[in-house]
Formats: structure tokens, C-alpha cells, sequence
């Protein structure tokens, strides 16, 4: 690829859930886009298997620990000489053994949040000073359209995505001084694994059709099909690039028109 053609040259990013889904998606975009990438994850093999394909660096981890945060922090700066881009990409979204407030278990609830809130909140704080010495960054945290809508069917999870847009948006000003970004992402449904088990999850629940219920679910959004993992790569990646320079505290969207109905 032409290099005036790439849009992240030279940037240093780490991805985290980067094994599958969303995360490679964007990893493997940002690396076609000239960026040096370390991909984090708890699976090692899929990590592994993944970083091999892409070309990327990688390191296990558990985004909930937070010495491994440091570790991760200091691990790129070696590798890639500094950090420009954080995506916070890893987290929860199954059912578990509870959905509406009634039945989701305090377990299920304490999990969703250190996953999906904890897990972004200390890669925020981990990445700031970094990113201080460096002149700058941005740092994209992906939330979903749940947090945009009542998910009694889904309490913790979007309770949890709330929490990451907001955070967000103090990180934004927090950082502002020191050309340091923060925006959160939301996707709608997009067909990841993840998507796909949930799903899964949901017509085990309700004891129905796997068929029926994913029609439920394409049902509900406006352009009438599931989201690709292209579709969110593609404003993660405007969101870490210097077009973007401007940009901070945002709520980007890309959803096919779900939070219009809902």
C-alpha cells in the first residue's frame, strides 16, 4: 500500500480483545494502515494464533488485573518506542444465569462490571501518562447502542456499556489539556462470535428456534441486516487517526438506525 495512503504511519496502538472479533477486525485494519499494533487478550492460543496472521505483537491479559496493566503500558512503549492508541475492545455480553433485574445474580453483575467497566477504566488511567510524554493520543472505548436504551433483557450488560460512555467523557476532559482523546464507539448488532452466542444464548432461554430469534433481533434494526466487523473497524479507525485531531468526548454511533426506534 502507498504510504500517503496510510492513514495511522508509524502509530503505536494497543487493542485489547484483540484475538477475534471486533478487536481483530480493528487490529488488523489498523496494521494495513501502517500502525504497529500489540493485540492483548485472555485466550493465549487465540492470541497467539491471531497475532501470527496479522502480523501483530501480542501479550496476554486479564484487562481486570491491574499490575498487568502497567506491564502491557511499559511492553509497548519498549516494543514500539511509545504509545499513541488505546482501544479498549475486551469485554462481556452472554446472558449468564440472569437477565432482567430481577434474576441477574449479584455474581453476574460484579463480573459484567469488571470486565466491561473496570477493565476500561484502568486502561485509561494506565495509558494517560504515556500518552502525556508522548504529545498526545486517543483512546477509543467501545460501548454499544445498549447503553443508549432500557436492556431489561440484558440489565448488566447495558448498565455496564452506560457506564463506559460516561467515563469516557470524563476521560475526555480530563485529558483535554494534554491533546489526550477519549470517545466511546457503539455498535449495533454486528455477526461476531460473540453476537452469534449470544443469540444462541437467548433462544435457549426463551426455548425457541435458534432462526426465529436471530430474525427477532434483524427485526430491530432500521437497514434491515446485521452490522459487519468492518463497519465499527472503520470508525475506530477515524476515531485513532489525526483526522479525527478535533474529536473528543463523542458517542459515535454506528448502528444501522437502531437507537432511532428504541
Amino acid at each position: 500500500m502507498n504510504t500517503k495512503q496510510q492513514r495511522l504511519s508509524n502509530k503505536a496502538c494497543i487493542v485489547t480483545g484483540g484475538a477475534r472479533g471486533l478487536g481483530r477486525a480493528i487490529a488488523e485494519l489498523f496494521i494495513e494502515q501502517g500502525a504497529q499494533v500489540l493485540i492483548t487478550d485472555i485466550d493465549a492460543d487465540a492470541l497467539s494464533k491471531t497475532a501470527s496472521e496479522i502480523g501483530a505483537g501480542f501479550a496476554v491479559q486479564d484487562v481486570c488485573d491491574e499490575e498487568q496493566w502497567s506491564n502491557i503500558v511499559k511492553h509497548c512503549q519498549d516494543k514500539f518506542g511509545g504509545l499513541d492508541v488505546l482501544v479498549s475492545n475486551a469485554g462481556l455480553a452472554g446472558i449468564g444465569d440472569g437477565v432482567s433485574p430481577e434474576d441477574t445474580s449479584l455474581s453476574s453483575w460484579r463480573r459484567t462490571f469488571s470486565v466491561n467497566v473496570e477493565g476500561v477504566f484502568l486502561g485509561c488511567r494506565a495509558v494517560i501518562p504515556a500518552m502525556r510524554k508522548n504529545g498526545g493520543g486517543s483512546i477509543i472505548n467501545m460501548s454499544s447502542v445498549a447503553s443508549m436504551t432500557p436492556t431489561p433483557f440484558l440489565t448488566a450488560y447495558g448498565a455496564s456499556k452506560a457506564a463506559v460512555a460516561h467515563l469516557s467523557t470524563s476521560i475526555a476532559l480530563h485529558g483535554a489539556p494534554d491533546r489526550i482523546r477519549c470517545n466511546s464507539v457503539h455498535p449495533g448488532q454486528v455477526q461476531t462470535d460473540m453476537h452469534n452466542d449470544l443469540v444462541a444464548d437467548a433462544a435457549a432461554i426463551a426455548g425457541a428456534p435458534l432462526s426465529e430469534v436471530q430474525d427477532g433481533f434483524e427485526a430491530r434494526i432500521p437497514f434491515g441486516e446485521f452490522g459487519l466487523s468492518e463497519d465499527i473497524a472503520n470508525m475506530v479507525l477515524f476515531l485513532a487517526s489525526d483526522e479525527s485531531r478535533y474529536v473528543t468526548g463523542a458517542q459515535m454511533v454506528v448502528d444501522g438506525g437502531m437507537q432511532l426506534i428504541n
